[in-house]
């Protein structure tokens, strides 16, 4: 195999390379330099077989190309391709170009992937588009191939691309090493047929450019045809020298694995979408039974060595992705990636170029579905649906304004200190017949910096005028904290502190008092609130809450806290637990009054 020879390029190479660096400091590039430098490049990775240093050359190479392209045109090389093949103008520049990513294509997965798309149109390409989100699975894919790490698990929702990235990796697998066994499994014979489909396609159709990278790598096997064996029947196709067992193997789950798949010690198991469908995610036993068949038929095929790439969208806790996450997570040789449907700022991960999902796509479809769902197919946290305790459907909503009638404000504090934990301050509205409006939260994870201006300024804005702060030796002295800032402020207001529960009284606690939330409270429905709405209410002078970043915050916490399973957070749901609490006896369990500190100097 030519790609995989290592030596030393010559000081006669080093020495020309040199002279063209030192050259294009004085001298304006042009395209014989550049042709220069792609020749350099040839000569270090196919004569001299020096593979560090040819690579480190096509990288330099290439940004001169892209320099000096956005230079004459103003544009990326992309750019002037894409007016190449609007106007069918042929360019040698794009050509030199592609020739830097073929000498790289054995060597850079991103490189084979621009090169396989070489002959398309730039409208129908399935990499380029999708890049800025999918280069971090291309660098995982990397690492998996380079053996940094010996499994992948890649979860993303559906039809973003997740499965036509691995396809392509298997392709560059076999390009690399047609004589070794991979094999695709999914949930079903029908999902097979379908890979098996796609690969073909990279293979052997004439819209990509596999055939001319593989007898570039394989040069062994010039005279040979690319597919060497194939069964339509049995999904397998062969590369190289044919032997019992296929290059690649497509089958699903619910077929034959013994004797018939093998995975050898440098293939691939690669595992996409075991789980069906709603119906199927639904049922433990059938999860189970999935399982036990991917550890039974699958992965028993695999040999010493051999690697696994497993690929999905995340439906509940007892997805198979899911549960590998769990019992390795932490093992350096397994990388587990997440990317939801929006990011940290709400905003779509997958608003592609081309044929992408906008983040106004994705916000209408989390309003329509079971806030479960959304969170487990779209924003890749799975759950378990038996256990939640306060399902979104089963919780009282208003509109934002407070009915008439008299009422009293009320807000308590469950105090964070690390962890990854948030302050959470649920605040109501308190009527006579017993309802409460939680009409706004503080829900931080800020330090006590960041976090004691809110609660101060909560408490006054809003007339609290007894409150009570949970948490244990660090609880007592927020509530100090609070206590002299109102002081400061001449503000009169009784806060109380009590020592928190260990954390399965706390799950106890929080059970307990789990129907009278769903019964008496009433929360700020999702609803977005238009501009003209906005301005009818001032117009009228209506108060309208909304629900801010915090209180979204703490209602997707909440509404995926679950009575059975984990829970990596339970701050939400203690915040409100304690809240009725306080209502429902103010003065009892208070621990610690907080008082003047003796020792205060005018800090902390």
């Amino acid at each position: 195999m030519s790609g995989g020879a290592f030596s030393l390029a010559s000081k006669e190479l080093i020495n020309t390379v040199n002279q063209y660096d030192n050259f294009i400091k004085t001298h304006l590039v042009d395209e014989s330099v550049i042709s220069a430098y792609v020749e350099a490049c040839k000569v270090a990775i196919n004569g001299e077989k020096d593979i560090e240093y040819g690579l480190q050359l096509t990288k330099r190479s290439k940004g001169i190309i892209e320099q000096f392209c956005m230079k004459q045109t103003g544009g990326t090389i992309w750019d002037l391709e894409k007016y190449a093949q609007n106007h069918n103008t042929p360019y040698d520049l794009i050509d030199k170009y592609y020739e830097l990513l073929k000498l790289e294509s054995y060597y850079n997965f991103e490189s084979f992937m621009y090169y396989m798309e070489r002959k398309r149109n730039w409208s129908k390409r399935f990499y380029y588009p999708r890049r800025k989100t999918l280069k971090v699975v291309v660098n995982d894919l990397e690492d998996l191939e380079n053996r940094k790490i010996k499994f992948y698990g890649l979860s993303m929702p559906s039809r973003v691309g997740k499965s036509t990235i691995c396809i392509f990796f298997l392709a560059w697998v076999a390009m690399r090493r047609p004589n070794s066994h991979s094999a695709m499994g999914g949930h079903s014979g029908i999902l097979a047929k379908g890979f098996y489909k796609e690969l073909m396609n990279l293979f052997s159709t004439e819209e990509y450019a596999f055939d001319e990278l593989f007898f570039f790598w394989n040069q062994e096997y010039a005279n040979k045809s690319l597919v060497t064996d194939k069964s339509a029947d049995e999904f397998t196709i062969t590369l190289g020298d044919p032997d019992r067992f296929a290059t690649v193997t497509c089958r699903g789950i619910d077929g034959t694995w013994t004797g018939a798949v093998d995975v050898s010690k440098d293939g691939y198991l690669y595992v996409d979408d075991l789980v069906r469908d709603r119906e199927h995610s639904l049922s433990p036993t059938r999860m189970e039974n999935t399982y036990q068949e991917y550890l039974n038929k699958m992965v028993d095929r695999k040999n010493d060595g051999a690697r696994e790439l497993m690929v999905g969208t995340l439906w509940n806790v007892l997805d198979p992705l899911e549960r590998l996450r769990k019992s390795y997570d932490g093992n350096p040789e397994y990388r587990f990636r997440r990317i939801p449907a929006l990011d940290e700022n709400d905003e779509s991960n997958f608003d592609y170029e081309i044929n992408g999902f906008s983040t106004a796509y994705y916000r209408d479809m989390r309003e329509k579905l079971d806030k479960a769902e959304w969170e487990a197919k779209f924003m890749q946290r799975p759950f378990v649906r038996e256990g939640l305790l306060f399902p979104t459907d089963e919780l009282r909503y208003f509109n934002g304004i407070l009915p008439d009638g008299d009422f009293r404000r009320i807000g308590v504090v469950d105090v964070a200190w690390g962890g990854g934990d948030s302050l959470s301050m649920p605040i109501g509205a308190e009527y006579d017949n017993g309802d409460v409006y939680i009409y706004d939260w503080v829900f931080n994870k800020g330090a006590k910096e960041v976090t004691l201006p809110l609660v101060v300024g909560r408490i006054i804005g809003n007339g609290i005028r007894q409150t009570r702060f949970e948490g244990n030796t660090g609880g007592e002295l927020y509530c100090q904290y609070v206590d002299e800032r109102l002081q400061d402020q001449k503000y009169k207001c009784s806060c109380t502190s009590r020592k928190a529960p260990n954390k399965v009284e706390k799950l106890s606690k929080i059970i307990a008092y789990s129907g009278d939330i769903k019964r008496k409270f009433i929360f700020l429905e999702s609803k977005k609130v238009t501009q003209d709405q906005l301005q009818k209410d001032a117009e009228l002078g209506v108060v309208r809450y909304r629900r801010n970043d915090e209180y979204q915050a703490a209602m997707d916490e909440l509404t995926m806290f679950v009575s059975i399973g984990e829970n990596k957070h339970d701050d939400a749901a203690d915040g409100l637990t304690q809240l009725e609490m306080f209502i429902e006896n103010p003065n009892n369990l208070a621990t610690a009054t907080a008082t003047a500190n003796p020792f205060r100097t005018g800090g902390y």
